[in-house]
């Protein structure tokens, strides 16, 4: 399967070849063309798993400012090629400076992670207003994540912060299975896990969360941020660190609201999944589709933006997110704000 959703162009036809004729990307599969699509309307490549890619359009691509993302056929993230680094120089020695001090890194990590606990248990707290069931387990979770966000704001140490995003998300997770209300053990949750997923629920998640991660990557370098260089999580080699550290935001309200939203309403089922049980699952290529157009109408939705107070496609909230980055390292906000959902 190719297709273009807004302006960004997904590949997940394994054994697929994309390449340039003129002005235009074409993805072809055994001699047919699938999709045309001029590169001037793209901002963004992903290829999932087996995909040929022309050098003459990688350099294209680069040179158009179009980020090109190579993902396993699960969706774990491989490489990214894109072109010259762009913004002001400024911002980056900024940015790796708050990197080095760590009382500064301290600050940023414990805002985003306060973000994501807040996120997890608004996503606890829609469940219980929206279920007809007992509550009692989510109530107590809800009321457990409220304890973990006033610890957090003693916490002055990144390793003291990540114990309690654990311990957090321990919680969380231990009641996400409750949540879940399409068919049973076929979708249930035991626990987060990864690398590989070992349940469906895990494989549908983890897919998203590398949609997602992609769209902060390409956000943080279009406002001229380093996506490696991050504050929570620290720099190690090929890893997208300041990227993960904004992704804490977004796990809960999009990714994890999502994944409940697509198996509640049985619009996946076990066909779009392949895997043999407590070894490895991933989604199919029509399951991804199905997630894809789902996760691409999400960030159409029109929301207001909790700090700015602006309308705005969710979508956009990445590009929100990088420019406050932005605008904080270069000291125009005294602190970072955090995207919080309501």
């Amino acid at each position: 399967m190719a297709q273009r959703i807004l302006n960004t162009l997904y590949v997940t036809k394994q054994e697929a070849y994309v390449h340039k004729k003129g002005d235009t990307v074409l993805v072809e599969h055994d001699g047919n063309v699938l999709l045309r699509v001029p590169l001037i309307n793209l901002g963004g490549i992903v290829c999932f798993g087996n995909v040929r890619f022309s050098p003459y359009l990688l350099g294209a691509a680069a040179k158009a400012d179009v980020r090109i993302s190579f993902l396993t056929e699960n969706g774990a993230f491989l490489a990214n090629v894109l072109g010259k680094t762009s913004g002001n120089v400024l911002v980056r020695r900024e940015q790796y400076r708050v990197a080095d001090d760590l009382r500064e890194s301290v600050k940023v990590a414990r805002a985003i992670i306060g973000a994501k606990i807040l996120n997890s248990r608004t996503v606890i707290r829609r469940e219980i207003r929206e279920t007809s069931g007992n509550t009692e387990a989510l109530e107590a979770v809800a009321n457990v994540l409220s304890h973990r966000m006033r610890l957090l704001l003693d916490m002055g140490d990144l390793d003291q912060i990540r114990g309690v995003e654990g311990d957090a998300a321990s919680n969380y997770f231990g009641v996400f299975d409750q949540m879940i209300h399409s068919d049973k053990p076929e979708f249930s949750f035991l626990e987060r896990n990864r690398r590989p997923p070992k349940d469906r629920v895990n494989a549908l998640i983890s897919f998203l969360y590398t949609l997602i991660l992609h769209d902060i990557s390409a956000a943080l370098e279009a406002h001229g941020l380093d996506p490696c260089v991050g504050f929570l999580h620290r720099d190690r080699p090929g890893r997208q660190s300041l990227a993960l550290d904004l992704l804490e935001e977004f796990r809960a309200p999009l990714a994890d609201r999502l994944a409940l939203t697509l198996l509640n309403r049985k619009q996946l089922s076990v066909s779009n999944f392949d895997g043999d049980a407590g070894s490895q699952y991933l989604l199919n290529e029509k399951g991804r589709k199905t997630v894809l157009t789902a996760y691409q109408k999400r960030k159409q939705q029109m929301i207001t933006h909790p700090f700015l107070n602006e309308k705005m496609h969710l979508g956009l909230v990445f590009h929100s997110q990088a420019l406050l980055m932005n605008r904080w390292l270069r000291k125009d906000l005294d602190a970072y704000p955090p995207f919080i959902w309501k």
